[in-house]
């Protein structure tokens, strides 16, 4: 059994972060004060099919990564969460999980957004994480599938984190999830799922409620879960293209202040201080004699729903928050030190989103097809490996170019003492260029 130290220090090594969102190191999650391990199965946003698929095809690999984590951490138990319509998942996990003797199954309701480790947190242990804070401080350690599978790979041997599950999905020809290097560009990915369908498109890094756009050079790292190819009309890509100016604008003309983006709001609804309507009504109208509208905006996760569910008039109040924090963390404002409410709305069973209910409000429906899982099914020439894969520093390049690499061989490490954990080349090959951002490396 690996104790806590060594695994802390081979998930480092190995580059291990989280497979999905911002991307934490794993080894930087882990602590004794750990009593309970999640596993995040939820896939929290539409048309993305990577975890539910790890879950059938590796379920042997993810449950012992499991295991391992919850001896290594002295936790009391892993809790492997997966939500009820992931039928295939669900029961590739009740033939197995009885080998596993601190492990048990929770199934999870279809909301979104199921996986965001708050939300996650309260229905699996019914504990409330503080806003603001932590999930360690109620004793949980959150780690998604993936994440989890390349524990075990790096454990049991000593693979470092050079591949990528990621599912192509939308206007493509043949919707697929790959496996494919680390720093492959996106149009690789295009063509292993066949191409366009449509060439009047727009595409999304990631899922579309919390995606971005990107292009055809954009490159594939870490935290990369999907490629999706939408219409340029539906609300994901058609919010997205509107400006702060025009946002502003909109909610001082039309914002009818019905609260239905609080009302909605998952972390307002498990006791946190985000009032979405609030802040839409202070910037709507130039109400500055209370900050606490402002300031509760580091409580958003995020999410989406308030723009691309609840709000009936079209209003974008996600955008303006993400704008407003970012201006705040510019000015070094610091998140507000205080408490919620600490209990979840008593309204809170009957104002989840179901998913089904989103993808068609989303215009999505018709894109929810199966995205069969396979190897790369393409010869990799070339990959761009950026140098900031993960919430932290970016990674310190140790080669040069002209020198020659081997697949899995360490190209770059965080400076001493920083958040991070290090880079690995995903292909063997030379080393073409190095800059602050990013290696190249071509086979």
């Amino acid at each position: 059994m690996v104790n806590m130290v060594d695994l802390k220090k081979a998930l480092f090594e190995g580059g291990v972060v989280g497979a999905g969102g911002a991307g934490f190191p794993t080894h930087a999650k882990l602590s004794d004060q750990a009593e309970t391990i999640i596993l995040n199965c939820a896939e929290c946003e539409p048309l993305m099919k990577v975890d539910r698929q790890l879950m059938i095809e590796h379920v042997n690999e993810v449950l012992s990564g499991m295991q391992m984590l919850v001896d290594a951490l002295g936790a009391k138990e892993g809790i492997v969460a997966v939500k009820k319509s992931y039928t295939a998942s669900l029961e590739a996990v009740r033939s197995s999980i009885g080998a596993y003797k601190s492990l048990r199954l929770h199934v999870l309701p279809d909301i979104y957004p199921a996986g965001d480790e708050v939300v996650l947190i309260y229905e699996t242990t019914g504990k409330i994480v503080p806003q603001g804070k932590i999930p360690i401080l109620v004793g949980c350690v959150v780690c998604n599938v993936e994440t989890v599978l390349n524990l075990y790979r790096k454990v049991t041997y000593n693979t470092n984190v050079v591949t990528k599950f990621v599912t192509i999905a939308g206007l493509v020809n043949k919707p697929v999830t790959v496996e494919v290097p680390v720093g492959v560009t996106v149009k690789n990915l295009i063509d292993m799922a066949g191409g366009f369908s449509d060439e009047n498109n727009v595409m999304l890094m990631g899922g579309p409620m919390t995606g971005r756009i990107c292009s055809l050079n954009d490159v594939v790292t870490k935290t990369t879960k999907a490629i999706l190819v939408l219409p340029p009309s539906c609300p994901p890509i058609e919010k997205r293209q509107r400006t702060s100016k025009l946002n502003i604008r909109n909610a001082m003309s039309v914002c009818s202040q019905c609260s239905m983006c609080t009302s909605l709001c998952p972390r307002n609804l498990l006791g946190q201080s985000i009032k979405p309507h609030e802040f839409m009504r202070a910037i709507a109208n130039g109400i500055t004699d209370n900050v606490d509208p402002f300031l509760n905006s580091f409580f958003c996760c995020s999410c989406g729903l308030c723009e691309l569910y609840s709000c009936h008039q079209d209003l974008s109040p996600r955008s303006l928050l993400d704008a407003y924090k970012a201006g705040l963390r510019a000015k070094g404002v610091r998140i507000p030190d205080k408490p919620g409410k600490g209990a979840a709305d008593p309204m809170r069973e009957e104002r989840k989103v179901p998913e089904h209910r989103l993808l068609n409000r989303l215009g999505l429906a018709s894109f929810d097809k199966p995205a069969p899982m396979v190897g790369c099914p393409a010869e990799i020439s070339e990959v761009k490996l950026m140098l900031r894969q993960n919430i932290g520093a970016p990674c310190v390049p140790a080669v040069k170019a002209g020198d020659t690499v081997a697949v899995g061989q360490q190209i770059a490490a965080p400076p001493e003492g920083a958040l991070g954990c290090c880079l690995h080349a995903s292909i063997t090959g030379t080393v073409t260029a190095v800059t602050d951002s990013f290696i190249s490396i071509k086979a």
